[in-house]
C-alpha cells in the first residue's frame, strides 16, 4: 500500500485520509531514521530532512512543505534522487505580517519590558515610556512574500517604509542601500531566508552602524539570521531599544532563559503562521497536492 508520512503537526491526517483513498497516512513525531516505505512526507519548519533521512526512504518521490523555508531540507539530496519538493510560500505571509505588527507595537510601547518585569516580580512603569509607532521609519530586510506582506500590513501604522535594496526586489518598491537604511530606520524587520549569506548577518558590524539610532529589531524569519549573543548584548547596552523573535524552536529555549535584568524582549514559539485560517488553507493545499501527485495518474488509468 502507498504510504505517506506526516510529521506530527504538519497537516491534518484525517483530511489527508479522506482525500487519499487507498493511501496509508502514518503520523510520526519525526522523520524515519531507519528504512521506511513512504513515497511522500509532509513536514514543516521544525523538522530536519537530511541526506540520511532521504537514504532511509528509498521509495520517496514527494516532499510536501506547507510553508516557504527550505533551510531545514537537504535540497541536494532531493535533487540527486529526483524527488519533487512542493512548497506554499504565500499562504502564511499575511499571518506573519500580523505577528510583526504585534511585535512592533509591543516593542515601541515597551510592553514586552513591562511584562517581563512583572513576571520577575518588578513593576517597571517608569521604564516603559513608549514612542509612537506612527513616528518611526520602518526598514524591511527581505522582499519575498512575507517581506511584502509586512510592508502592506505596517505601511499605514508607521511614518515611512523602505526595503533593503537588492537586484531581485520588485522595481516599484521603496528601497535604500543597506548602509543608508541602517542610519535611517527606527525599526528593522528581518524577513530573509536562512542561507550561508544571511547566517548571523545581523551581528556586531551591523549593530555598530544601526545602533546609533537605538532601533528596535524584529526577526520575522529564522532566528539564525541574527547573531543572537551580539543582539542580546546590544539590547542590554541600549544600542537596541527592543528585540522580538518569533522562530523560537524547542532547541533554542535554553539559550534564551536565565537570570538577568528584565528586557524589552518579545519571544514567541514560532507562532507567526499559527492562525486557524492559515492552517485550514495549508491543510487543503497539502491534501490537493498529494492527491494530484499520488492519485491523478492512477485515476486516469481506470
Amino acid at each position: 500500500m502507498t504510504t505517506v508520512v506526516v510529521v506530527e503537526g504538519s497537516a491534518d491526517p484525517h483530511r489527508l485520509s479522506q482525500a487519499l483513498p487507498g493511501v496509508r497516512v502514518e503520523v510520526l513525531d519525526r522523520l524515519p531514521a531507519v528504512s521506511h516505505p513512504a513515497v511522500a512526507v509532509v513536514m514543516r519548519s521544525g523538522t530536519w530532512l537530511s541526506a540520511h533521512h532521504v537514504a532511509c526512504l528509498p521509495a520517496l518521490r514527494h516532499v510536501v512543505r506547507p510553508g516557504s523555508g527550505t533551510d531545514n531540507i537537504d535540497l541536494l539530496a532531493l535533487a540527486a534522487r529526483g524527488i519533487t519538493l512542493h512548497r506554499n510560500p504565500t499562504a502564511n505571509a499575511a499571518a506573519v505580517a500580523e505577528w510583526t505588527l504585534l511585535a512592533a507595537l509591543s516593542l515601541s510601547r515597551r510592553a514586552a519590558l513591562g511584562h517581563n518585569g512583572l513576571t520577575a516580580g518588578r513593576h517597571l512603569k517608569a521604564a516603559c515610556l513608549g514612542r509612537p509607532l506612527a513616528e518611526q521609519h520602518l526598514a524591511i530586510w527581505g522582499a519575498g512574500p512575507v517581506g511584502l506582506a509586512i510592508g502592506q500590513a505596517l505601511r499605514s501604522a508607521v511614518s515611512d517604509v523602505a526595503y533593503a535594496a537588492r537586484p531581485s526586489n520588485p522595481p516599484n518598491l521603496p528601497q535604500r542601500p543597506a548602509e543608508l537604511l541602517t542610519s535611517w530606520a527606527d525599526l528593522h524587520v528581518v524577513a530573509l531566508p536562512l542561507r550561508e549569506t544571511t547566517l548571523a548577518a545581523f551581528g556586531p558590524a551591523w549593530l555598530a552602524n544601526a545602533g546609533r539610532r537605538r532601533p528596535a529589531l524584529i526577526c520575522a524569519g529564522r532566528m539564525e539570521t541574527l547573531d543572537l549573543s551580539a543582539c542580546l548584548d546590544a539590547l542590554d547596552a541600549g544600542a537596541l531599544s527592543g528585540l522580538a523573535i518569533d522562530a523560537i524552536d524547542p532547541e533554542h529555549v535554553g539559550s534564551l532563559t536565565g537570570p538577568g535584568e528584565p528586557r524589552n524582549l518579545l519571544l514567541t514559539p514560532h507562532v507567526g503562521a499559527q492562525r486557524a485560517d492559515v492552517r485550514d488553507v495549508l491543510d487543503r493545499w497539502t491534501a490537493e497536492t498529494l492527491r494530484t501527485a499520488l492519485l491523478e495518474g492512477r485515476e486516469e488509468d481506470r
